[in-house]
């Protein structure tokens, strides 16, 4: 945080404050957030999905990781309980679920059946942890998340960025 703010700011943050409003809203623990995802996204994207970002091969690589070693749902139950308090309220989905705007090939049944705990097998919950990490990638690489002007980001990019070093540290470096 201090690092961001005692930061020279760049030629492109500069023009970014000036052009978007969204931008000049965001504070040093946003932009940390955000540029951390970006870096760990990249590096999980190279170095576990082999620079082929889908949700068939993510599902495929944990059902690898399953067949080789047991996967223990309490390395990710804080980030998970996260994801399903946000997205699972009182019954029912939330806006908030809607907003991660699935694909066709994004197996939103898998991720409704786990948020909602009807699915609680470790290796589905990875999965379904892991697709909203990877539809966090494609709004925001993709524009969606600008639309919410990056608003209520935060904690959304911190448990992204802890579970994709988490998978890491178990599965890729």
């Amino acid at each position: 945080q201090k690092f961001l703010v005692r930061m020279k700011m760049t030629e492109a943050k500069e023009w970014l404050k000036k052009k978007s409003t969204e931008f000049r809203c965001l504070c040093a623990d946003d932009l940390s957030a955000i540029t951390d995802f970006f870096f760990l996204w990249s590096l999980f994207e190279f170095k576990i999905l082999k620079t082929n970002a889908n949700v068939a091969f993510i599902c495929a690589e944990v059902s690898a990781w399953e067949a080789s070693k047991q996967i223990d749902a309490t390395m990710f139950k804080d980030e998970l309980a996260y994801f399903c308090h946000r997205y699972y309220a009182e019954g029912s989905f939330t806006g908030s679920f809607n907003n991660l705007n699935f694909g066709k090939s994004d197996r939103e049944c898998l991720v409704r059946d786990v948020i909602s705990k009807n699915n609680e097998d470790p290796k589905d919950c990875l999965s379904a942890a892991l697709i909203i990490v990877y539809r966090y990638r494609n709004n925001l690489f993709h524009g969606g998340k600008w639309e919410y002007n990056l608003k209520g980001q935060l904690d959304n990019f911190r448990n992204a960025n802890s579970i994709l070093m988490k998978v890491m540290d178990e599965w890729g470096l």
